[in-house]
């Protein structure tokens, strides 16, 4: 496994820079276009190269909203990375929440890190402005992984008591942590395989299923989607597919469990987010395994099940990814999830998982989850996200744990305001993740 840790001299060093104190100043930028008038941006680079951007509203209420973005992004990080998260999500500063996000220091994936690097964003804030009133954690999709995983690992009390984060919202959140939530991207690359034959190609190792990409390949998301796209006709209208296109489209799906429309994006990420986690996570081992998959609904289930490729986990790389990215359910602080129950990229089935460890945590009063009457997952209509801030912020309050007719009048008051639709659905209970997923026992 690549290390990113190494001793020098004098200092513990985080992937490859020493950490010298945190008290580096915010500097005036320009906020992002759609943000509008009455709120003012900053910007700092922590020592680890990290790129954070702060927004405080004119009409602050002291308290601070550390957001932890989606994806995971495998591109570079830069300055203008953590933009488009305050625009999408600039009804929790209007509600008057100071807000920072990190760039992280490095693209790809590494939770535990992501998670080290929004605490570090956390410490910089304070230095440059002072003690919150209280702090809160924003997850989405992954970034709820991430958020997941910093409430657990991050959250020590001071010697007064005092945790440096007193409540959490993951939204759309990847909350089943590495090992479990990313069952169906494994069966997704392993349909595509059997059925078209090209990733892996032919005498190229089934491991890299699980890993993504053999090392060193400098296949691209373009020949990925190209590959895709000529197999199932994805690209074209349904009555221009031929009856092969129709049927590996149809068979992709039922083996995966991902709906047509989603199934490129989800090997994309099998494949590039895979790799990435071997490299960094795995030590080139793959985490993700299918040798007991029972596969049906396609065509021919014999067929499939006797030509699919099959891989087995490792052991050593399960730990590794599930010591950097599975919740524990070891929490002190309130958390609301919130979740769109037809959201494909990200599971409404996660929410079961991460109750379920929670619970078995003796934690469960600790969270409350809602459930939104939705497809989208990067963002549904705007009066959400106000509405369970403002319960979670009464809940820190006063330590009562909201309630549905709470949530759903905290929604329709933020409506008069940004307008959109509440689509709340109380008394929603989303399934196991194996009524959904393929079971891996």
């Amino acid at each position: 496994m690549k290390s990113l840790f190494r001793v020098v001299p004098g200092c513990l060093v985080l992937a490859l820079s020493c950490l010298p104190s945190l008290a580096q100043t915010p500097t005036p930028r320009s906020c992002p276009d759609k943000i509008g008038s009455g709120i003012r941006c900053y910007t700092v680079e922590d020592p680890n190269g990290a790129h954070i951007l702060i927004a405080r509203p004119e009409n602050g209420n002291g308290s601070l909203i550390v957001h932890t973005y989606g994806g995971p992004r495998m591109r570079k990080p830069d300055a203008a990375m953590t933009d488009e998260d305050l625009e999408r999500f600039i009804e929790t500063v209007r509600e008057g929440y100071d807000w920072i996000a990190t760039s992280r220091r490095r693209g790809g994936f590494g939770v535990t890190q992501g998670a080290e690097d929004a605490d570090n964003a956390r410490k910089l804030y304070i230095a440059a402005f002072g003690q919150p009133k209280y702090t809160i954690v924003h997850g989405q999709s992954w970034g709820g992984n991430v958020g997941a995983i910093l409430i657990e690992k991050f959250n020590t009390p001071d010697a007064s008591g005092k945790r440096p984060y007193d409540g959490a919202m993951l939204t759309s959140g990847v909350l089943a942590g590495g090992t479990r939530g990313y069952d169906m991207r494994m069966d997704v690359r392993a349909a595509f395989q059997a059925i078209c034959n090209v990733h892996p190609a032919p005498g190229e190792a089934p491991e890299s299923l699980g890993t993504g990409l053999t090392p060193g390949s400098s296949l691209t998301r373009q020949q990925v989607a190209t590959w895709f796209n000529h197999c199932t006709g994805a690209n074209l209208k349904p009555e221009e597919r031929s009856e092969a296109q129709q049927r590996a489209l149809r068979d992709m799906a039922a083996a995966s469990r991902i709906p047509p429309g989603a199934l490129l994006a989800h090997i994309q990420w099998a494949t590039f987010v895979f790799r990435d986690i071997a490299d960094f996570i795995t030590d080139g081992k793959s985490p993700f395994g299918n040798d007991r998959v029972v596969y049906r609904g396609t065509s021919d289930d014999e067929a499939f099940n006797r030509r699919v490729m099959r891989v087995r986990a490792d052991p050593g790389a399960v730990r590794a990814l599930a010591a950097d990215s599975d919740p524990t359910g070891r929490i002190d602080i309130p958390v609301i999830t919130m979740h769109q129950v037809r959201d494909s990229t990200v599971f409404v089935e996660q929410q079961h998982e991460y109750r379920r460890v929670i619970e078995a945590a003796g934690n469960g009063q600790r969270l409350f989850q809602t459930f939104v009457d939705d497809h989208q997952h990067s963002k549904t209509s705007p009066p959400h996200y106000p509405a369970i801030l403002k319960a979670l912020q009464g809940w820190i309050e006063t330590g009562n744990r909201p309630g549905e007719a709470m949530v759903q009048a905290h929604c329709e008051a933020a409506r008069l305001r940004y307008g959109g639709t509440c689509l709340f659905m109380p008394g929603f209970m989303p399934g196991p993740w194996t009524a959904r997923v393929n079971p891996r026992e």
